[in-house]
């Protein structure tokens, strides 16, 4: 009983000594310091960074290479899409361009998604517009131009690269994270690329459009329409380079005058180069020499780089 009596007299006590203290004046809780914005790491001049997640649709990381200059920056960025008819290839490629370097260029090359029998377009498109996005929101981290950046790509790498110059964010492709930066591009290098699947395409490639797309080229469907480059042409598209075999026997070379056309028609900036003798690989069939030269070719694509992206 006693101990009843202790404790509720020292409520009492605090209680009184509440309502009879000088009310306290309210203490400041202090703001958490923001997080500071990674910077660019000096030691990585000349170097690279392998298997860089810059998004993960469907809990899927997708990777990219990043290669850098050996000085300078901000630098401007060359995103290179590989091939391989849009279920197979790997970023691995992108390696091969590692001499724009020389020239002050970032080389970025990216993984996306591939179709499987449950996986199909526009999965591929939606992953290179995220990674467009990753790296504006992150050009602290990687010393790079966010208003200067290029995409090159071959064949189906190609397709995705001028779908990447011409379909805006009005396609609904600029989905998952890092909503707020776009997604646009300032240059389109495409090399032995699609652009037109409202047209029948050879039987070289058919089988990997049904495949990837869930129908066939020149068939009334909207998918078709949906996935050519074609379809979302505007004049404030970037410029483009078109660099085409004439004997190219998986993607015809017609493929690359129907783009030249429509991007001219619409007062895009566009250069057609056919390279005479030329296969899907622009090299010379039967190791023939092509028109122009491989050095020329190599010369043609820098040289459009530095014009648009310098």
């Amino acid at each position: 009983m006693m101990k009843s009596r202790i404790s509720f007299s020292v409520i009492i006590f605090f209680f009184a000594a509440a309502c009879h203290a000088t009310p306290a004046v309210p203490t400041a809780v202090p703001t958490p310091a923001p997080t500071p914005t990674p910077t660019f790491v000096p030691s990585k001049f000349g170097g690279s960074d392998i298997d860089v997640t810059y998004c993960t649709p469907d809990k899927q990381p997708q990777k990219m290479d990043l290669y850098y200059p050996k000085s300078g920056g901000p630098w401007p960025v060359v995103i290179y899409v590989h091939g391989g008819s849009w279920v197979q290839g790997d970023k691995a490629e992108g390696v091969g361009w590692r001499s724009l370097n020389d020239s002050g260029f970032l080389v970025v090359s990216v993984n996306y998604r591939l179709a499987t029998v449950d996986v199909k377009f526009p999965v591929m498109i939606e992953d290179i517009k995220c990674a467009v996005r990753y790296l504006r929101a992150h050009s602290a981290e990687y010393h790079l131009a966010p208003d200067r950046i290029g995409a090159l790509g071959a064949s189906a790498g190609g397709h995705l690269a001028a779908l990447l110059g011409t379909a805006d964010a009005s396609a609904g492709w600029d989905v998952g994270e890092f909503p707020d930066p776009s997604s646009k591009v300032q240059a389109v290098v495409t090399l032995s690329g699609l652009s037109d699947f409202t047209v029948p395409i050879n039987a070289a490639v058919a089988f990997s459009i049904y495949f990837a797309f869930g129908t066939l080229a020149g068939d009334p469907d909207p998918r078709m329409g949906a996935a050519s480059p074609v379809t979302y042409i505007t004049s404030d598209d970037p410029p483009f380079l078109i660099i085409h075999g004439d004997k190219d026997g998986t993607v015809p070379v017609e493929q690359a005058t129907i783009l030249n056309e429509r991007l001219a028609k619409a007062g895009v900036p566009s250069t057609l180069v056919i390279v005479k003798g030329a296969g899907h690989d622009l090299k010379g069939l039967n190791g023939l020499p092509t028109v122009p030269a491989a050095a020329e070719i190599s010369a043609d694509i820098l040289n459009f780089l530095k014009k648009n992206l310098e």
